[in-house]
């Protein structure tokens, strides 16, 4: 099974940006569709963005425009470029593939 590792969470001002990151390790994370998920305090999860097995990217309408998905075979890691972070951005992120997912990592976007 493969195991996910997501980083690259903090604090953020409005309008700022953050890379997160998800790294693989037991598979190779290009074999896979690999979905972003977020969380905010007392809110339903929401899907975010997802890259297919060909690279494919697709996004919620939230952040399309302002979120980029790409992956990095060499170092086997799926990257969530933010950007023009919103408030409304605050959650916690996580990575995954089908039903198996990485511990996640808080995005606090605040003044």
């Amino acid at each position: 099974q493969v195991q996910l590792v997501e980083s690259g969470g903090g604090l953020v001002q409005p309008g700022g940006s953050l890379r997160l990151s998800c790294a693989a390790s037991g598979g190779i994370i290009g074999e896979y569709v690999l979905d972003w998920y977020r969380q905010g305090a007392g809110k339903q999860r929401e899907w975010v963005a997802t890259i297919s097995r060909a690279g494919t990217t697709v996004y919620t309408n939230s952040v399309k425009g302002r979120f980029i998905v790409s992956r990095d075979s060499a170092e086997n890691t799926v990257y969530l470029q933010m950007n023009s972070l919103e408030p409304g951005d605050t959650a916690v992120y996580w990575c995954a593939i089908g039903r198996n997912r990485g511990q996640g990592t808080q995005v606090t976007v605040s003044s």
